[in-house]
Parts: structure tokens; C-alpha cells; sequence
């Protein structure tokens, strides 16, 4: 299986469970359902913000290594990159308080 493949497995079993869990009259279980999709929200955030931090941070120091005129330009990037794990805890802070 693909990676575009597994990835759009796992979107669509956060959706589910975010669906399940937003349903009205909640029961034990999906308050259960609420946390699980809270925490793989944030899960798949961090574990994308890390890979992508890795590879702009790589990619920056590269570019600067080669002029170092470039690290106001470059390092910006990175953190936007880390923006990437603040949604989804907001998306998961979401998720349980709604």
C-alpha cells in the first residue's frame, strides 16, 4: 500500500471517530471516541511537523552553510513547519471541548 494511500486511510478513520464522538446523545463510549480522536489529531501533527522540521531544517542549514546571508530568510521556515503541530493540538482541544 501506498503512503498517499495509508494516509488517506487514517484521515478518514480520524473523521469517523470525530463523527461519532460530535453525535448527540453520548454515550460511555463515545466519550471514549473523543479522546482517541484527540490524541491521533495530535499525533499525526507532531509526527508531520517533526519530519517536516527535519527536512526544511536540513534544507536551511545547507543553504546557509553556502551563504550565510541566507539565515534570516531560511529559519522562518522551520517555524512555520512547527505551526504544523500547534493545529492539530488546537484541532484536538477542539474535538474534546465541542
Amino acid at each position: 500500500m501506498s503512503k498517499k494511500a495509508v494516509f488517506i486511510v487514517v484521515c478518514l478513520a480520524v473523521s469517523v471517530c470525530g463523527l461519532f464522538a460530535q453525535s448527540s446523545g453520548a454515550a460511555v463510549s463515545s466519550s471514549g471516541l473523543k479522546y482517541i480522536a484527540a490524541a491521533v489529531a495530535v499525533g499525526i501533527a507532531c509526527i508531520a511537523g517533526g519530519m517536516a522540521v527535519g527536512r526544511i531544517g536540513a534544507a536551511a542549514m545547507g543553504a546557509m552553510s553556502e551563504n550565510a546571508e541566507l539565515s534570516g530568510k531560511a529559519l522562518p521556515f522551520v517555524g512555520l513547519a512547527e505551526g504544523i503541530c500547534l493545529w492539530g493540538f488546537l484541532v484536538a482541544l477542539l474535538i474534546i471541548l465541542l
